[in-house]
C-alpha cells in the first residue's frame, strides 16, 4: 500500500500549534460549538476561526453550522489515517529493534 506523505504532512502542519492541538485534544471529548471552544482560551474569535479554518482544511476536524454557530468534531476516519501510520513506524522500530538483539546475539 502506497503512503501518502503529502497528508501525514497536511495533518502534522495542522498539529503543530499548542493552541491547535489543545483543541485536537478537546474535541476527542465529543462535538464542541465554537462558544465552548473559545471559552477555554485566551484569544479572540477570529484567533479561533483561524485555528479551526486550519485544523478543518487538513480534514483532521469537521465543521458544521447550528444556526449561528458552528460545532466541531474530530474527523474519526482521518484520525485513523494518522495512527495507521504511527502504528506502523512503531511495528517498524519493534522489527528493528528485535532484528538489532538477534543480530548482536551472534556477534
Amino acid at each position: 500500500m502506497r503512503k501518502n506523505y503529502h497528508i501525514y504532512a497536511a495533518y502534522m502542519k495542522a498539529l503543530s500549534d499548542e493552541t491547535r492541538i489543545n483543541i485536537f485534544d478537546m474535541l476527542a471529548q465529543g462535538e464542541l460549538c465554537a462558544c465552548k471552544i473559545l471559552e477555554e482560551f485566551n484569544i479572540t474569535q477570529p484567533t479561533l476561526s483561524y485555528h479551526m479554518k486550519i485544523l478543518c482544511d487538513s480534514g483532521l476536524v469537521s465543521g458544521r453550522k447550528d444556526g449561528v454557530w458552528m460545532k466541531y468534531s474530530i474527523n474519526r476516519d482521518n484520525l485513523e489515517i494518522v495512527k495507521e501510520l504511527f502504528e506502523g513506524i512503531g511495528v517498524s522500530l519493534q522489527t528493528q529493534n528485535n532484528c538489532t538483539a538477534k543480530c548482536s546475539a551472534k556477534c
